[in-house]
């Protein structure tokens, strides 16, 4: 009786292994947060800069971009050479970068250091699931994850209401650049911490090579889908976007004909990873989910502030409830999964899906005079509840699918579907938003009434994108097994 008690109990984890997962979600904290804290200052930022629509794409979606390049290699070299050095080397460069950012004189600075503030971010994030996976018994390692999944849930939808606070505080014009600064004594704390406590050596037995053809292949690829998605509003459509977009699905096929080519030979995303169909599944949810995800506070932002002329703060505080309803649903998502499987990753879509058509619903049938923040309290608990209890079990089901010592990789992959929808969604519905904006006159009241009708657009886009989500999940296995790999075959 002794001995089955004593099997059942989860193993000892040291105390070393919680205060890295400190250090590690100190960064992962920084780095998502600055997926959406920009998005309440872009309004300030596009008269302090006198930006362009599309710059305003570009702030956000060229750091995405970035940050989804660097994921999959990054991933690679951690896997191959330890990932604690790896991190550190990202979190350096990212704080630098974020100073850069607040330095910025024009448009263009401001786009190349937001570029390299991404690219810093994917050098490191993948050291974080990698390490996770690698520190942490299967028994314990769902804990760890729910604890991943709150950090990302909470500091996304926690990014708005910090920008508001720091604008509010500190005005237009000094106050944007101070949404980039906020990261410096984060940085800072963290990169001691992280030379001091992560432990080194935790790679895996993988060959020398890189893939520089791949990782060539790639890149191209999506810079050309993403540029003419950005531009092609701002442009008008013209023939040279249709074109770069078609060359831009012929280099990820390329990418993925390469990689099939030298698959025994080292290549920057080994193939067999898609042999798992939880694996391949969760990727293209992954991708969805994120456009979906991201997008809906690019495009409140921009309606409270341009549209209604709300102040950066009141702006933020809409997101109150999402971020609330991530705290509540990451920090049931642990205990949830291991008693419903996928279950809980529906029911977590579904009400993602539920409180995004419900805010669409809002803004196609409330008047712009008649719109307020507390309209949006109910559908945007709902679907920040959902979000927080997708996104750890999402990620705890995929890379348990994977061999422990390419971790880093299928993290690599994953987070560059989550990167890469990111991108694509602010990109589609940046384009949406701007492209049905119609305004004809100075007048306060058409003009808050053209930005509610034209976020209607937009939002609606989120919300198809959502229930597709919704339905992808399905593709994933129902239980992950209980030494968290994946399921047996059936």
């Amino acid at each position: 009786m002794t001995e089955t008690t004593a099997v059942r109990q989860p193993p000892a984890v040291p105390r070393a292994a919680w205060n890295a997962l400190i250090v590690l979600m100190a960064g992962m904290f920084m780095a998502l947060l600055d997926t959406t804290i920009v998005n309440v200052a872009l309004p300030t930022i596009r008269l302090s800069l006198d930006a362009s629509e599309a710059t305003l794409s570009w702030i956000i979606s060229g750091y995405a971009l970035a940050f989804g390049i660097a994921l999959i290699p990054a991933g690679r070299i951690g896997d191959r050479v330890g990932h604690k050095w790896v991190f550190f080397t990202g979190l350096l460069l990212f704080t630098v970068a974020s100073a850069f950012c607040g330095l910025a004189q024009s448009s263009l600075q401001l786009i190349f250091a937001r570029a390299v503030q991404g690219l810093a971010g994917g050098i490191f994030v993948p050291g974080v699931t990698a390490m996770i996976q690698l520190l942490f018994p299967p028994q314990v390692r769902g804990k760890a994850f729910a604890i991943m999944g709150s950090v990302i849930g909470v500091s996304t939808a926690l990014g708005p209401i910090l920008g508001g606070l720091i604008i509010e505080a500190f005005g237009d014009e000094n106050g944007w650049r101070l949404v980039f600064w906020v990261n410096l004594p984060i940085g800072v704390i963290a990169l001691i911490a992280a030379a001091k406590i992560l432990p080194a050596g935790a790679e895996g037995k993988q060959k020398a090579g890189y893939d520089f053809v791949g990782l060539a292949l790639v890149t191209a690829g999506l810079i050309a889908l993403l540029v003419p998605l950005i531009e092609g509003q701002d442009k008008g459509w013209p023939a040279w976007t249709f074109v770069t977009l078609a060359v831009g699905v012929l280099l990820i096929v390329a990418f993925a004909l390469w990689e099939k080519h030298i698959e025994d030979d080292n290549p920057m995303v080994p193939p067999h990873l898609f042999s798992h169909p939880a694996f391949t599944g969760g990727t293209i949810l992954a991708l969805v989910y994120f456009a979906a995800f991201t997008s809906i506070f690019f495009t409140i932002s921009l309606l409270w502030q341009a549209g209604l002329g709300h102040t950066a703060l009141e702006s933020g505080l809409v997101a109150v409830p999402f971020a609330l309803g991530s705290i509540i649903g990451a920090s049931q998502s642990n205990r949830l999964s291991q008693r419903l499987g996928r279950t809980v990753l529906v029911v977590g879509t579904a009400m993602v899906a539920v409180g995004l058509v419900w805010v669409w619903l809002v803004f196609r049938q409330v008047p712009a005079a008649d719109l307020t923040h507390w309209q949006l309290l109910v559908p945007l608990l709902i679907g920040g509840i959902g979000s927080g209890l997708f996104i750890a079990p999402n990620a705890q089901f995929i890379v348990a699918t994977v061999d422990r010592s390419e971790a880093g990789a299928a993290s690599g992959v994953i987070g560059v579907m989550q990167r890469v929808g990111s991108a694509i969604g602010i990109a589609v519905i940046g384009s949406v938003l701007f492209g049905t904006l119609v305004i004809t006159s100075n007048d306060p009241a058409q003009i808050a009434q053209a930005f509610t009708d034209s976020a209607a657009h937009a939002m609606a886009v989120s919300a198809a994108l959502a229930v597709v989500a919704f339905a992808l999940v399905f593709v994933l296995p129902r239980k992950v097994d209980a030494h968290g790999g994946p399921p047996p075959a059936e």
